[in-house]
């Protein structure tokens, strides 16, 4: 290496030189050891531009020979034929590839809202995320949910802000927002360099280094005293230790000895650096401009820098407790034409081999592993096993769901569950449950004749055991069934991929929304059911309370002495069958059949004879609570969405006299530049079609984004007309 102003010049993209990624593999990632291991999933607001950096680091990595575009539907990740028509995330997907001697394991998950829960899985089994920010807008709607999303995982997270080269970005306002709406520290690690309004390269302000990139090579030249923001740069690095330094005890005693900041290495510096990011005191910031294939490398780098290996964060504790047996959770699940369902796994421990039994902690079942492969977004190649670490995808499993955790044997799913319970901060990553959010739409899928009926039952199973969030029911009264979505983009994929995927034209009735109903007052009832079965009498004489406030459990027992005494015969079976019924008779209010939410039942008194069935007992409870909610009345609860709508300037008065029409509440207007944010509350039912009438009224240049935030009251005018179809 030269040393002087240039200290060196790299061609980018050599071939890469690893071979035990090839397909012929036939066991993989067995020897590359734990530490060089990051397993991490990029997050992003949509059209932040995390698909297409996902598709640089695989270029740059040697993985791909091509670059992909997400406007021309050619990326990896982006395989789905929904996801290149829309240009948008639909499903999670998974690859790997090497850098710098470190084997990646990447996610890259869904950005809109309608597929959150495709996020929520996916977190489950990664050690830290790549939080991609759009650098001329900062933190945005939907980086607000997935931030939160990590951080309620506890997962470290570094910070690329993208799209460097637009005119209006700008380092310190993704610094500025990341303080206000995240409420995090901020590390800024790079300075972005423009020549001429033309985004070139960066300064690192660790190794006090210039990076310039060029189509073919980068160039990479120490700062001195003749560059003309040599001093600012100086001046951040040093704001840069201070900010670490009250953040990392270690840090601050070696200021202390050497009296300055000028004294702290680059080797120290970035050892402060890890440690602040892993212990989430605070988050690195790196910049760059994927589609202008500046900052890739850097970020790669910062990836193995930062975030944390399997041991440093999900994976020591629970290998060294379990050393051979095998503990994998699962993640997504993958309908292959010539495989069958495949199961993604997270390996936390052992050695998973082809043709294995396993044991579902979940289902309490024994399955088996029939086949294992190495999955490369949409190539899928078999391997004989796969090490913990690591992610593989299994086939031949019948009971397991996304969110399951297989053991090697039943011995060690007891282990399991002992140690978890002792030590449950150690086990809360791997136990840790996805949260699968409500739909707020549904609507009734057809088929279009009789004939496909049995096709379009199979398609529906496969397609909700792949997407937890859709949910599939059948009307009893009416026959149909119902299909219910997180949004009108979810049930629009859904039916395309009927269409597409499984060749059935169906027929899908208008969208509704999913009220809900809350009762209006406290209800006590005393209902007696008499029932003849052949020759068999059942009497059962039941006393409830029906109470209008949330509570975690539905069924309470009433706790005064009297009422002890009287419930102290009822077995922990006989009181599973109550709440049963109590949740039958709470599905549907009296008035229009919706979930009735926001209330519990209190159980004050059970008598009743020797082997009533149970079906007999939940019909009595339901009815129970039939008549509560029609002695009590309800009132309807709908869902709101916080909507967020950039537009610029001349179209501001139209766009909130249309959002006042929609019945909005607007929290907040703020300026950038001359585009106006309105950030406002609004009923989904007023939102079905908005995207398009807001295009229309704003010559399509407003951008929106919403989410679900909660179900409020419905004001009286109102609900009579969404009673009467009105709405």
């Amino acid at each position: 290496m030269l040393m002087g102003m240039v200290l060196f010049i790299v061609k980018r993209k050599s071939k890469c030189p690893f071979s035990f990624l090839n397909c012929q593999m036939r066991s993989y990632i067995s020897d590359a050891g734990l530490k060089t291991i990051r397993n991490i999933g990029v997050l992003a607001h949509i059209d932040a531009g995390k698909t297409t950096t996902t598709e640089r680091m695989l270029y740059y990595s040697g993985r791909i020979k091509r670059m992909g575009e997400v406007h021309k539907g050619t990326t990896v990740t982006d395989f789905m034929e929904q996801e290149r028509n829309r240009g948008i995330t639909i499903s999670s997907a998974y690859v790997s590839f090497q850098w710098n001697n470190h084997l990646f394991n990447l996610v890259d998950t869904p950005g809109h809202i309608d597929f959150t829960a495709e996020v929520e899985q996916t977190l489950n089994v990664i050690d830290s995320a790549v939080l991609v920010l759009d650098g001329s807008e900062g933190v945005e709607v939907q980086t607000v949910t997935v931030w939160k999303q990590a951080n309620d995982k506890k997962l470290p997270v570094l910070v690329y802000a993208n799209k460097m080269d637009h005119p209006d970005s700008d380092i310190s306002l993704c610094e500025k927002s990341l303080k206000e709406k995240l409420g995090v520290i901020p590390l800024v690690l790079h300075i972005p360099l423009k020549e001429k309004s033309m985004f070139r390269g960066l300064v690192d302000l660790v190794s006090v280094k210039k990076i310039i990139w060029s189509d073919k090579e980068i160039s990479v030249s120490d700062l001195n005293d003749k560059d003309e923001y040599y001093t600012s740069v100086l001046e951040k690095r040093n704001n840069l230790i201070d900010q670490l330094s009250s953040l990392d005890n270690d840090l601050a005693d070696i200021i202390l000895q050497t009296g300055c900041f000028e004294s702290v290495s680059e080797k120290e510096l970035l050892l402060s650096i890890r440690k602040v990011t892993i212990s989430k005191k605070g988050v690195p910031v790196v910049c760059g401009s994927s589609y202008k294939n500046i900052g890739i490398e850097t970020l790669l780098d910062a990836v193995i820098q930062f975030l944390p290996s399997p041991l440093e964060f999900s994976g020591c504790k629970i290998q060294n407790s379990f050393k051979n047996d095998i503990i994998g959770k699962s993640f997504k699940v993958m309908h292959d034409k010539q495989r069958g369902p495949l199961v993604f796994f997270r390996m936390f421990s052992g050695n998973l081999k082809k043709g294995q039994k396993v044991y579902n902690l979940h289902k309490e079942k024994a399955d088996k592993a029939l086949s294992l492969y190495k999955v490369f977004a949409d190539e899928i190649n078999e391997v004989s096993s796969v090490y913990c670490g690591n992610f593989v995808a299994v086939s031949g499993l019948k009971t397991v769901q996304s969110g399951d955790i297989i053991c090697s044997s039943a011995t060690a799913a007891k282990k399991l569950n002992s140690l978890s319970s002792e030590n449950k901060d150690e086990f809360e990553k791997l136990l840790q449950g996805s949260l699968v959010p409500n739909p707020v739409f549904f609507c009734s899928v057809e088929p279009p004749s009789q004939f496909y009926q049995l096709a379009l039952d199979k398609a529906l199973l496969e397609l909700s055991r792949e997407d937890p969030s859709l949910r599939v029911t059948l009307n009893n009264e009416t026959g149909q069934t119902i299909l219910g979505g997180m949004g009108e983009l979810h049930l629009e994929i859904i039916k395309d991929r009927l269409r597409t995927d499984y060749k059935i034209d169906v027929d899908m009735g208008p969208l509704q929304i999913v009220y809900k109903e809350k009762p209006l007052s406290s209800v006590k009832e005393n209902h007696h059911f008499h029932s003849l079965i052949g020759s068999k009498e059942h009497s059962i004489n039941i006393s409830l309370m029906l109470r209008p406030e949330r509570s975690r459990e539905i069924l309470h027992l009433d706790t005064s002495k009297e009422a002890s005494q009287n419930l102290a015969h009822i077995s922990p079976q006989t009181l599973a069958i109550i709440k049963h019924g109590v949740k039958s008779g709470l599905s549907k209010g009296p008035l229009m059949s919706c979930e009735v939410t926001d209330s519990h039942v209190i159980l004050h008194n059970l008598t009743m004879s020797k082997r009533v069935p149970d079906s007999l007992l939940v019909a009595a409870t339901s009815h129970c609570v039939n008549k509560m909610l029609k002695m009590a009345g309800t009132k309807l609860l709908e869902p709101i969405m916080e909507v967020s709508i950039a537009v610029e300037d001349s179209y501001l008065q139209s766009v909130l006299g249309d959002l006042t029409r929609r019945r909005a509440n607007v929290l907040n207007i703020s300026s950038k530049y001359d585009i106006k944010e309105i950030v406002s509350e609004v009923p989904l039912a007023e939102l079905l079609g908005y995207a398009k009438y807001l295009r229309t009224i704003t010559s399509g240049s407003a951008r929106l984004s919403m989410e679900f935030t909660s179900y409020k009251d419905v004001q009286p005018q109102v609900q009579e007309k969404i009673i009467n179809g009105l709405i």
